[in-house]
């Protein structure tokens, strides 16, 4: 069973939202916006990862490299990408909703 993760992230604090593979929430935490912080986090689930995403701006080709080299399998997605998905789907902005439709669709 894979599983997939959406992170939401700030200057401060990175906002991680991890499902299953059918959309059942298993985890939603905060942690520092440190890569080791962040992947200590992922890896203490023990579960494989089939996609984690993570939305762009001024961090995050800092947490990208990082997460790849700790050979996670992340993906970074466009702003403007995600606001027209958005309004398309109408739906709220949150972590659980931003990130279930991108993570969920197969590549």
């Amino acid at each position: 069973m894979a599983h997939f993760a959406g992170l939401d992230v700030s200057v401060k604090q990175t906002s991680v939202c991890v499902v299953d593979d059918v959309g059942t929430v298993v985890l939603e935490q905060k942690v520092p916006t440190e890569p080791a912080d962040i992947i200590a986090l992922l890896t203490s689930l023990g579960v494989i990862y089939g996609r984690i995403g993570i939305e762009a701006g001024p961090l995050s080709q800092w947490l990208v490299s990082a997460l790849i080299a700790a050979d996670l399998p992340v993906i970074c997605v466009e702003t403007r990408h995600m606001k027209a998905l958005l309004a398309a789907q109408q739906i709220n902005k949150t972590d659980r909703n931003v990130y279930r439709p991108i993570l969920l669709t197969p590549s």
